[in-house]
């Protein structure tokens, strides 16, 4: 876990553009072990790419479909975490559609403690179609 949670760290610092004041890196595991990173990429269009969705999609192009957990890790430029970095409700819905209900997401505070969640602590009562 804790090779997920500096790899997190390290793909943070690839957030777009350089002057986003909020970086966020993510590294989702298949259930074979494989790993995809993720930074957030900002735009000024409708919908800038969280962390999240970026290390998922990479994954999904490639084939994959079975996950196993994903760990975020988010900060200010320039600084260590300070919280929690939860994903956004777009995210939870996104991963929702990909992954099975024992699949962790995990996220790392200031003092460099892990808390893990399932998707349905995190989403209740998820639209499923």
């Amino acid at each position: 876990m804790n090779q997920d949670v500096e790899l997190a760290k390290k793909a943070r610092f690839n957030a777009c553009p350089e002057d986003n004041d909020f970086q966020v890196g993510a590294v989702l595991r298949t259930k074979e072990g494989k790993i995809y990173t993720g930074c957030n990429v900002k735009n000024d269009g409708i919908q800038s790419i969280c962390a999240e969705r970026t290390a998922f999609v990479k994954a999904l192009s490639e084939g994959e479909r079975e996950f196993d957990r994903i760990t975020i890790v988010g900060a200010e430029k320039g600084k260590e975490p300070v919280e929690e970095c939860m994903p956004c409700g777009y995210c939870r819905q996104f991963m929702y559609e990909y992954v099975d209900k024992n699949f962790k997401i995990c996220v790392v505070d200031k003092d460099g403690n892990i808390k893990e969640y399932t998707i349905e602590e995190l989403l209740p009562e998820a639209y499923d179609s």
